[in-house]
């Protein structure tokens, strides 16, 4: 059984209590919501975004490299459906307006799974993401759990923030890699 694995099999939580951004977020403009049936088209072109640098390696057009992204944003909204279905699926927006998403996974006492977080390209490097993972971790410390863990892909820039936000490399998981940030005063997960 995999370290992930063992974390899973722990005790469940029925309803996590709501979640609140800091006042430090909310003096920002930022707000979370949950989200919507009408969030569709924004999730599938945030999704593009983020991949849309990687596939221009594929030789295709522009066309089909969108009909693809499309559709594998399709198949990651039906296996977070799936897998996650009980996940707090969150809007970021900055003065109503949707800028990024974060989905969370509260479940399991011992880890606060990061399940997706990202912002569209106009609020990446404003240090946004960073200042929403401190938050995350706060809600991991007041909320009482050992962990918060994410897989990250091992070639994505962003995995020098999560080392800087305390957070280590556990084990490659595929192209991923499972990394976790132990709460200070809780017993490390192996």
């Amino acid at each position: 059984m995999s370290a992930m694995d063992a974390l899973m099999v722990d005790t469940v939580v029925a309803d996590p209590p709501a979640l609140v951004l800091s006042p430090d977020l909310a003096a920002r403009g930022l707000s979370l919501r949950a989200k919507q049936a009408g969030d569709t088209d924004f999730v599938r072109d945030l999704y593009i975004s983020h991949r849309w640098e990687e596939m221009q390696a594929a030789p295709w057009s522009d066309e089909e490299r969108l009909a693809f992204l499309r559709d594998q944003a399709r198949l990651q909204a039906a296996h977070y459906d799936v897998n996650y279905h009980d996940a707090d699926f969150l809007i970021l927006e900055m003065a109503g307006r949707p800028i990024g998403r974060l989905y969370l996974f509260r479940r399991n006492l011992k880890d606060l799974r990061i399940v997706e977080i990202g912002l569209i390209p106009d609020w990446r490097g404003r240090g946004l993401g960073g200042a929403l993972l401190r938050w995350v971790q706060d809600v991991a410390r007041g909320e009482g759990y050992a962990l918060c863990s994410i897989h990250v892909e091992q070639n994505n820039p962003a995995r020098r923030l999560y080392h800087r936000l305390g957070f280590r490399d556990v084990e490659p998981v595929g192209p991923y890699m499972l990394m976790h940030w132990t709460v200070p005063g809780t017993v490390p997960v192996a």
